[in-house]
Formats: structure tokens, C-alpha cells, sequence
């Protein structure tokens, strides 16, 4: 079936992302096998509760003091936590206004309050003020849905929501998990790979 709309995920696919520059950072304030806690494809309960806004920023800093040096303040846990964030891909952007005049074009993202406050400004500051969602004609963020990719449920939520149809949907990822949690809720999907670009794909 034709694809009539497409559901971009953010991170690794619009935005460059280093997990490695969070995990260093985290080690650097003394916690230990960071990739226990948080990791490209899983999350421990603490990292998902932000991300369904289950707790609050502060309440997530206080959980991961615990596994930092003594002394370690919000502010430093903050700054580590916004270290995987790296710029937007400028190309990759450059192409969602034209996508739109052909498909619907939404986000989906797995994100939370204080990635979401950092990547806005970022972007307002690479883009001379604009404004990042207004590129979607609507964007789905995990924090204040309550629901987190992988899930099939939280597809489904969104197609609903859009009044989209699964056959006509694109969903365009970097991650199998979620590649595979958007095939059981029936869309058509893409698993972008390292080296490949949304406008590369011919859309």
C-alpha cells in the first residue's frame, strides 16, 4: 500500500547522538558500568520512568546520585546526562519540508524532560530561532505520552491519535527494537543503519 505518512524517530536518525559521551561522563563522576543503566537499545527502570515522565528531573538526578562520587551535584548529573546530545543533521532537516508537501510527516521519540529542553535550544540556536516541531504536523514525545517505544501499544496510540492507518505509515528508526515493536503494530518500516541519511533513502 502506499505510504501516505511517515513517523521519524529523533535520535540517530535527525539528531547525532554519542551514548559513549553520557557513559564517560557518568564514569567520570564515579559510576560504575554505566551500560547497566542505559544503553542504545535498553533501559534500567529509573531511565525509563523519565522517559514516561513517571518521575520528575529532580527525582531522577537524586537516583543517580547515589551512584556517583560523594559530592557529585545535580547540576554535573545534568551535564553528563545532555553529553549524548551532538548537533542536528542539517541535510536530514533540510529535507522535511519538502517530504511534507508529499506525506504527513510526524516524530516519535523516546526522550525526556531534560534531553527535550536541551535539544530545543540547541536546535533554535543551529536554526536562527525556529522552532523544532513545527517541521512535524505533530510531535509525539515518550515523556508526556506516558508510553516509550518499543512497545507496540504506543504505535498504536499514535496512529490512532494522527487518525493514520498502519499500511500507509512509514516508521523510520536506528534501532531493531523499536523497528521490530512498529512491525508488530503493523507499519511499514525502515531501520536506518549508521551510515545511511534520511535524504538518501528516496522518499
Amino acid at each position: 500500500m502506499a505510504i501516505k505518512n511517515i513517523i521519524f524517530d529523533l535520535g540517530g536518525v535527525l539528531l547525532n547522538i554519542d551514548f559513549n559521551k553520557t557513559k564517560k561522563a557518568f564514569e567520570n563522576l564515579g559510576v560504575k558500568d554505566f551500560d547497566s543503566f542505559y544503553t542504545k537499545d535498553s533501559a534500567n527502570p529509573v531511565f525509563e520512568a523519565l522517559e514516561t515522565g513517571d518521575i520528575s528531573a529532580e527525582e531522577f538526578y537524586a537516583a543517580l546520585q547515589k551512584h556517583c562520587t560523594a559530592g557529585t551535584s545535580f547540576s554535573q548529573i545534568k551535564a553528563a546526562w545532555n553529553e549524548i546530545l551532538i548537533d542536528f543533521r542539517k541535510e536530514s532537516i533540510a529535507a522535511l519540508p519538502e517530504l511534507a508537501t508529499r506525506y504527513s510527516i510526524y516524530l516519535l521519540s523516546n526522550t525526556n524532560s531534560v534531553h527535550h529542553a536541551a535539544f530545543t535550544a540547541m536546535f533554535e540556536k543551529e536554526f536562527n530561532g525556529k522552532n523544532f516541531d513545527s517541521h512535524f504536523t505533530r510531535a509525539y514525545y515518550s515523556h508526556t505520552l506516558q508510553k516509550r517505544k518499543p512497545y507496540p501499544e504506543t504505535y498504536s496510540y499514535v496512529i490512532n491519535d494522527a487518525g493514520m492507518m498502519e499500511a500507509e505509515t512509514l516508521f523510520i528508526d536506528d534501532s531493531f527494537a523499536n523497528i521490530e515493536g512498529a512491525d508488530k503494530a503493523g507499519l511499514q518500516t525502515k531501520l536506518l543503519l549508521p551510515e545511511e541519511r534520511i535524504e538518501m533513502l528516496g522518499l
